[in-house]
């Protein structure tokens, strides 16, 4: 959202706020894009907007005026956010700020991923409350494919009758995982990555060391490049790691979670099969990856790393997993053994 200064925290967002403000029609907006681009900044910074006061003609939101202090202050009356409780920490919105559950603070329950169905039907009677302010009402839900499809269908009849000036912000990075009747009901606006040469000076801006490595390795996704960053990636050891995957060295991912892990090897597995087709690399820095490898080897550990992503999130033994995926790296990137020469036959006639 926006500060007081007025500024944008990211400033690639500027011509898609620009864009919904100009041309939103109706009550509802979806917007998308790959995870860590800014959908979530971009729909609070949104709602911001439409609930401003600032004065006519000045640009909103301005940052200054009563109600985007409240909104900065997390406590506006007409704005409501839905966000799983497993992200409620991660995007510093407490229970107090957002509609969900407070997260199990002991026990071995796991804070819930969804957007439940409850927290949908108490957004549905916020809408239809009066406004405490003159700009309405809004509700951001992010991510919006988090709901099930029990909340999506409590959700489907406000969208397709709005209560009053109540608006809806759906946020996610995987359209296609919303119903279509959701989709159907919602202005779109699809973000694309930043350009590499912006992303990577603002990831220099908040002290990241060769930000444009960093930014490879996040698939050009400065926000997760910058989460990366902060859970100890270091850009020399990225670099690294195709080498260290050859000689199955496994302490270069000591303490990693294994789903990092698991997306590391997958993104070395692409950019080598990528190199061995004469295609450039999208992860890796090209000059780091092996030039040889065996394209039968390759498919078969890109099914092996699929199958590990999709339980990549249970209690495993982290280090036991990690060292079994670096073996498996190592035997995958073993350089091919050269291929021996036809043995040529010979045939003995006899004479006579």
């Amino acid at each position: 959202m926006v500060g007081s200064d007025g500024v944008l925290p990211l400033p690639w967002l500027a011509p898609w706020l620009e864009e919904a403000l100009r041309t939103q029609r109706g009550h509802a907006v979806l917007i998308h894009g790959p995870q860590g681009i800014g959908q979530w900044q971009l729909s609070l910074t949104l709602a911001q907007a439409w609930l401003c006061e600032g004065g006519q003609g000045a640009r909103r939101p301005c940052g200054s005026c009563a109600s985007c202090r409240l909104v900065q202050a997390r406590s506006h009356p007409d704005l409501l956010v839905l966000i799983p409780e497993a992200l409620q920490a991660p995007l510093g919105w407490t229970l107090a700020e957002s509609e969900g559950e407070p997260a199990e603070t002991g026990g071995k329950k796991q804070p819930s991923k969804e957007i439940k169905v409850e927290a949908v039907r108490g957004a549905v009677a916020f809408a239809q409350t009066t406004p405490a302010r003159e700009a309405g009402k809004v509700v951001v839900l992010h991510p919006a494919e988090r709901m099930n499809g029990i909340a999506a269908n409590a959700l489907l009849k406000t969208l397709e009758e709005p209560a009053g000036n109540a608006r809806f912000i759906l946020s996610c990075s995987a359209p296609e995982a919303l119903p279509p009747t959701i989709r159907s009901r919602c202005q779109a606006f699809a973000l694309p990555l930043p350009e590499a040469q912006a992303a990577a000076a603002w990831l220099a801006e908040q002290g990241v060391a060769q930000p444009q490595v960093v930014l490879a390795a996040a698939g050009g996704q400065p926000l997760d490049a910058l989460e990366r960053v902060r859970e100890g990636l270091d850009a020399r050891l990225w670099q690294q790691l195709p080498a260290l995957m050859q000689r199955g060295d496994a302490t270069a991912m000591t303490g990693w979670p294994i789903p990092r892990a698991v997306d590391a090897l997958q993104k070395l597995c692409h950019d080598v099969a990528c190199v061995s087709v004469g295609a450039a690399p999208r992860f890796y820095p090209a000059q780091a990856l092996p030039r040889q490898a065996e394209t039968a080897r390759l498919l078969a550990w890109s099914r092996e790393l699929a199958r590990a992503a999709r339980h990549a999130e249970h209690p495993l033994n982290a280090g036991l997993a990690i060292e079994a995926l670096v073996a498996r790296a190592q035997r995958a990137l073993a350089t091919p053994a050269p291929e021996r020469p036809a043995r040529r036959s010979v045939s003995v006639h006899s004479a006579g």
